[in-house]
Order: structure tokens, then C-alpha cells, then sequence
């Protein structure tokens, strides 16, 4: 059954653009845009532009898209819940229940990790939809990246995640360099004005996958975490990246309470790549195949048997002229489709 939902007066209007404003000028990763925003909001305010949203719904959707007017920021946005939040007054994640609920949610979605299999022709595929906090989902990641280590090929699935933690991601990256310690990524935090640096784990359980060939899907819908382990594996050019150019949204931010329903997602930080000094904030990630992102498994696909073949040394001496022959007929399938 559907909560019934809040009624939004003047005065309540105002309490929140008032502390969604405060959250802004405090921990908006740049203090500039900050300023422009709450001006924004503020003339709208008095104008009465937010006077007709009396549903907290309608009314969270109005401000995040004047949020994003003004600052171009896809990760910054205003929530409203049927449920009252936590009583917190920094980020949420710092409140247990807040984050006892995030966990279970990961948890329900396997950590994102939605499938891992081996194609014919000994072609890995792994499908991520979203990268968890590591400390909730390394097993998962651990088990699926052995599940595939020997595979010839990997194709990594990235067309649907739509974002995630970089611990993540320099785990599940780990497993594809070799054990000297790689830079990843880097992230600047407004609030401690300092400089986090991930790399990629020098001990692992299980096997690395080598330099065997990889191949990353993207689409439209891939977006931050996602398109942070894209930018990440093409910028240190581990990875082939074939479909579609992606969201662009690079600032990693955290949750805050604006009252018992409304919640804003603040970015409080900005990603720099160690080889780039840049990030993919509004350009998004451009594939080095462009293709309509429909297409990108069949065309990554094709790549990766091919490679197979190239690879296979005595292909005709058994086992590998039964792998010669099932690539094969994978290839003459894909054509046929």
C-alpha cells in the first residue's frame, strides 16, 4: 500500500531550501557553484516558483532539477522518502541504521554482481551493475573474478552500472595487472581538503587474470563507479571499451538529512586520474569503438573469439583444436544472428 503522501507548506518549503542551501555552502566539492545555487534557489523561493508542489515528491523533483541547472552535476539531487530518515545531522552514512539499510540493499542485489559465466569458446563475461562498498561485497567480487580466471577473454559488462565505491573497483581491477601496485584513481574530499589515492592490490586470493585481452561495455546509462573502472582500465589501456559515451558524472558525494523525509545527495568530491590529471565529469567516457550500445556485446564478443583463435599456439593438437572448433562455431553463430 502506497504512504500517503506529504503535504509541503510555505513554511516547510522554505526550512528545506533553507538547510538544503547550509549542506551546500558546507560540503559541495566546489564552493563556487555552491554559492550560485543557493542564489538560484533563493530567488526561485521568493518568487514563489516552489509554492505550487505541495507533495514532497513533486516538490524533490523541482529542486533537483534547478540543482542541476545551475551546476551541470548529474550526482547532485534531493530525494524524497515515504519513510522518516535518521535523525543525523552530517552525512548519513556515518548513522548505523542508514548504513545497516544500505548494506542490506547490496546484499539483496549480490553486491551488484548480477552474472558471471564462461561463453563458448572459453570467452569470460561478467555483468556489474553497481560497485559495493568492498568491506560488504569482496568475497563476491573475489569469487566471480576467480570463477573467470581462465578464460582467454573477458568481457566486462558495464552497459547498466550506474555507479559504486572506488575500493571496489580497485579490487575487482586488481585482478586484471599483474602484483606491482598500479595507481588507479584518485580522489580529492573538499571537507578534509585532501588527496585519497587507489591502487590495485599487490596480494589477492586466487589467480590474476594476466595480460589476457579485456573488454569493457559501456552505454549512456553507465554512470560514475561505472564509468570510473572504464576510465581507469582505458586510461592505463587494459581494457578495449566498446558501445556508447557515458553519463559524465565524475564528483563522488554522500546523503544528507534535509528533514524526516528529505534527503540530498551532495557531491564532496572530485576524481583525478593519475595519467589524464583530468576526469569524465560532463564529457563522459568515450568508447574506443563507438557503437550503438545494442550492439557492443556481439561486437566485443566477435573481438574475443577472434583473439582466442590468435592465441591458441597448437591449434591443432587436442584440447585446443576442440577450443579452435567450438570458437568456430560461436563466430559462425554470432554471424548467423
Amino acid at each position: 500500500m502506497d504512504a500517503e503522501p506529504v503535504i509541503i507548506d510555505g513554511s516547510r518549503c522554505a526550512e528545506i531550501v533553507q538547510r538544503l542551501s547550509e549542506k551546500l555552502k558546507a560540503y559541495y566539492v566546489f564552493p563556487d557553484v555552491a554559492e550560485q545555487i543557493c542564489k538560484y534557489l533563493q530567488k526561485h523561493l521568493e518568487n514563489g516558483a516552489y509554492s505550487d508542489f505541495t507533495e514532497g515528491n513533486l516538490l524533490a523533483l523541482a529542486l533537483t532539477m534547478d540543482l542541476q541547472e545551475v551546476s551541470q552535476d548529474e550526482h547532485l539531487w534531493v530525494r524524497w522518502h515515504p519513510e522518516p530518515l535518521p535523525d543525523h545531522e552530517g552525512p548519513l552514512r556515518q548513522n548505523q541504521e542508514w548504513m545497516d539499510e544500505r548494506s542490506q540493499e547490496a546484499k539483496l542485489d549480490n553486491f551488484g554482481f548480477h552474472k558471471a559465466e564462461r561463453l563458448p569458446g572459453n570467452v569470460g563475461y561478467i555483468d556489474i551493475r553497481s560497485f559495493s562498498r568492498a568491506e560488504w561485497g569482496a568475497a563476491t567480487a573475489m569469487a566471480a573474478m576467480n570463477f573467470l580466471a581462465e578464460t582467454s577473454a573477458l568481457i566486462i559488462d558495464m552497459r547498466r552500472c550506474e555507479g559504486g565505491y572506488a575500493d571496489m573497483i580497485a579490487l575487482v581491477c586488481s585482478y586484471l595487472f599483474d602484483e606491482e601496485p598500479v595507481h588507479l584513481n584518485s580522489i580529492y574530499w573538499r571537507e578534509e581538503d585532501s588527496t585519497q589515492q587507489y591502487w590495485t592490490q599487490p596480494d589477492l586470493p586466487g589467480k590474476r587474470y594476466g595480460n589476457k585481452p579485456v573488454y569493457a561495455l559501456i552505454s549512456k546509462a553507465t554512470f560514475s563507479g561505472g564509468e570510473e573502472c572504464a576510465y581507469d582500465l582505458q586510461s592505463r589501456q587494459r581494457a578495449t571499451l566498446i558501445g556508447e559515451k557515458t553519463g559524465g558524472g565524475a564528483n563522488p558525494g554522500a546523503s544528507y538529512r534535509l528533514n524526516s523525509h528529505f534527503e540530498a545527495f551532495i557531491p564532496v568530491g572530485r576524481a583525478i586520474n593519475p595519467i589524464t590529471h583530468k576526469n569524465w565529469e560532463g564529457t563522459g567516457v568515450i568508447p574506443d569503438i563507438l557503437v550503438p550500445q545494442e550492439q557492443a556485446f556481439k561486437t566485443a564478443y566477435r573481438l574475443a573469439l577472434k583473439s582466442v583463435i590468435e592465441s591458441t599456439v597448437e591449434p591443432a593438437r587436442e584440447p585446443f583444436a576442440s577450443l579452435v572448433k567450438e570458437v568456430q562455431n560461436a563466430l559462425e553463430g554470432i554471424e548467423a544472428g
